[in-house]
């Protein structure tokens, strides 16, 4: 299991454009992706679940993946989320 903390670095912050592609992003990845915000833990291949998290610009979370390809799947929602992509 790898985690990482990402600061949010959208413009909109995850409004439901930026969600579908982030939703699309992890569903690449055999492993399991999570996003853990406060005591919120949401499965970031779901797209209901994503929505419900209405997070702004600024805002931090933590990226946690579990699996064969654990590495890559974090990295890439970690880039992604801090506006690198």
């Amino acid at each position: 299991m790898i985690k990482k903390a990402v600061t949010i670095q959208m413009e909109t912050g995850l409004q439901p454009r930026p969600v579908a592609v982030l939703v699309q992003k992890a569903s690449m990845f055999d492993s399991s992706v999570y996003l853990h915000v406060g005591d919120r833990k949401i499965n970031a291949k779901s797209i209901m679940g994503m929505m419900s998290l209405n997070l702004g610009n600024g805002e931090e979370v933590t990226v946690v993946a579990e699996g064969e390809d654990e590495t890559a799947a974090t990295e890439c929602i970690a880039r992604y989320l801090s506006g690198q992509e």
